[in-house]
């Protein structure tokens, strides 16, 4: 952070930053000023083991949760959000011990108990929805199977059709649709919105008392999360089920949430009602927050911004004539996409088959040094799309053409050299690195493929990268276990650049990231489309990130594009009614956000 005064700075009226003192619910659904908190923490710290010396990362934190009450915690990763309520449930990883401090469970002190009663208040009267689908559930086991096996550990139902049946209803309470189809396949037959549904299921297969929710929606696109957000909403009006939501969506946090806990570096810096907070935050640090939120009043970044152009150090006739061209080429079509269509064959019961359409007849243009959004629902086709342009999958029919060549008709060699200009940056940060391969190997992979310069080169090349995703020259010697989300995925945008392509396909690139670490991620992306002339093919859920880094979208519905306008006007007149709903579920769109 680059301002560490002012982010670790006294809370207004000279209140602790850990003991904010509790706050009742800001809407009509908290618990009256007389009921007693169903969690009570108290000056809760958290230290994890390393070098043979315990190391604090909560320091004293006191809240309250009240029955049926709605709490969001938020805060940068590495905060201290999920380590706090996971401290609570006993789940810490490796050495993550509690050190100090009372956790309270309906009057009944919850630290320090054994593992059989912790387990019987787990999952039973808390649930917890963890945050990484892709790796919470077992790949080698049906999805139905562990959901049943939840519902069996809780007591829920007896005898093999009383599971499943009831298996299948907290599915499609959490929104999976053809849930008893669903049942029978396996984790990586899902989507990662899919899988994200699946734990939901899990967690409340119990009907819990509390609910804690670790970034339960950051997988899912807005018409989905907006189902699965209704439903808890639901739980909590209606069994006085109580919801702790660990989110970095502030609208998600504004619309959702009665209570507001705001952590920074362990700390509690801001706590009280959500949108008072959010309209008026007061710490520092909660206002650089609210301040990196992308809201869909938001302008595109570098919207004022005047390309530069090409230097000319002197007057050589051959500079200019060669600088001319390029200024020249900036707005050209690049990518041009017509009738492209993807059809897979599915398996069906006796040795059949039956044809499903990914994307059909899909026609698009994407200009040189411009930023195409591909936006819709899980499903919708943009993935695929993205898979065809990178030459990962192959087209059933139409045609895709990079600067004026159509690629249905290059040759391996042709292939391989197109690759140079067109590189992707894939979605999930965790995934995508290899856990062997230190940071340097990992960027410089590209360069060993491609058999660029010499290998004094290309360690040069890695740390010219490094300077440009503005990342320290010492993490090349590090592993990607060491690094943080956004670190991660700045890496993963130098990698994509080590060729100097000229073209990105960016798959769900900040989903994953806390709103200060997307807030530099997209920056970093707009400088760095600005200073080498960059074109974008940006796939994404968030239709707020696309406010920002757009300037032109295609809307997807169930593998046909029903809308493409300039950004401006897909947001501020729609035409499809599809457009309008996909923009009324954005979470808090419509809560203005103050500073």
């Amino acid at each position: 952070m680059n301002d560490q005064t002012q982010e670790t700075g006294a809370v207004p009226n000279h209140e602790s930053p850990n003991h904010a003192a509790p706050v009742q619910a800001a809407t009509g659904q908290g618990a009256p000023a007389h009921a007693e908190p169903i969690l009570s923490v108290r000056d809760l710290k958290v230290a994890f083991k390393a070098k043979k010396e315990m190391n604090e990362v909560v320091h004293g934190l006191d809240f309250d949760v009240y029955p049926g009450e709605t709490v969001a915690i938020v805060g940068e990763s590495g905060s201290g959000k999920s380590t706090t309520m996971h401290a609570v449930i006993d789940l810490l990883p490796g050495t993550g011990r509690i050190t100090g401090g009372s956790v309270k469970w309906k009057g009944r002190e919850l630290v320090g108990i054994g593992r059989r009663d912790m387990e019987a208040v787990r999952g039973r009267e808390i649930g917890l929805v963890p945050q990484d689908p892709m790796s919470n559930l077992n790949p080698v086991w049906s999805v139905g199977f562990q959901v049943e096996e939840a519902v069996r550990a809780n007591g829920l139902a007896k005898g093999r059709k009383a599971v499943r049946e009831r298996a299948i209803e907290v599915l499609e309470q959490a929104g999976l649709s053809d849930a008893e189809k669903r049942m029978k396949q396996y984790p990586h037959q899902f989507s990662g919105g899919m899988k994200q549904r699946a734990l939901i299921g899990i967690g409340l297969a119990a009907s819990p008392d509390l609910l804690i929710a670790d970034e339960p929606t950051s997988a899912l696109d807005v018409t989905v999360q907006r189902v699965v957000l209704d439903h808890l909403a639901k739980l909590t009006s209606e069994m006085g089920t109580a919801v702790v939501f660990i989110t970095h969506d502030l609208g998600l946090a504004a619309e959702r949430a009665e209570k507001l806990i705001v952590m920074y570096k362990g700390n509690i810096v801001e706590s009280g009602p959500s949108r008072e907070i959010l309209q008026r935050p007061r710490h520092p640090y909660t206002k650089r927050l609210v301040s990196a939120a992308p809201s869909l009043a938001s302008r595109r970044i570098g919207s004022d911004a005047v390309l530069p152009e090409a230097p000319v150090e002197s007057f050589d006739v051959a500079a200019i004539a060669e600088a001319e061209p390029q200024a020249q080429r900036r707005g050209e079509p690049l990518i041009e996409v017509k009738d492209l269509t993807k059809v897979y064959k599915l398996r069906k019961g006796n040795f059949g088959h039956e044809d499903f359409a990914a994307v059909s007849n899909a026609t698009f243009t994407i200009n040189r040094g411009e930023t195409m959004a591909l936006v819709g629902e899980s499903g919708s086709g943009k993935s695929t799309i993205a898979k065809m342009v990178l030459h990962l999958e192959e087209p059933t029919s139409g045609s895709i053409t990079i600067e004026g060549q159509d690629t249905s008709k290059l040759g391996a060699r042709q292939l391989f050299d197109l690759r140079r200009t067109l590189q992707p940056v894939f979605q999930d940060p965790y995934g995508s690195l290899d856990p062997l391969h230190n940071i340097g190997n990992t960027i410089m992979e590209p360069l060993n493929v491609h058999k660029v310069g010499d290998a004094a080169s290309r360690k040069a090349r890695v740390y010219e990268l490094l300077d440009q995703v503005s990342l320290p020259r010492e993490l090349a010697s590090r592993y990607p276990n060491e690094l943080s989300g956004g670190q991660r995925q700045r890496v993963a945008v130098a990698r994509g650049l080590a060729l100097k392509p000229d073209i990105l396909v960016l798959d769900e690139a900040v989903s994953a990231l806390d709103v200060l670490v997307q807030a530099q991620i997209l920056e970093l992306l707009a400088e760095l489309q600005r200073d080498l002339g960059l074109t974008y093919l940006f796939i994404t859920h968030d239709l707020a990130v696309v406010r920002l880094i757009a300037d032109r979208v295609c809307v997807m519905q169930r593998g046909r594009i029903v809308e493409q306008a300039t950004t401006s006007e897909v947001f501020e007149n729609p035409q499809q009614e599809y457009t309008k709903n996909l923009l009324a579920a954005i979470p808090g769109a419509h809560i203005e956000l103050g500073l």
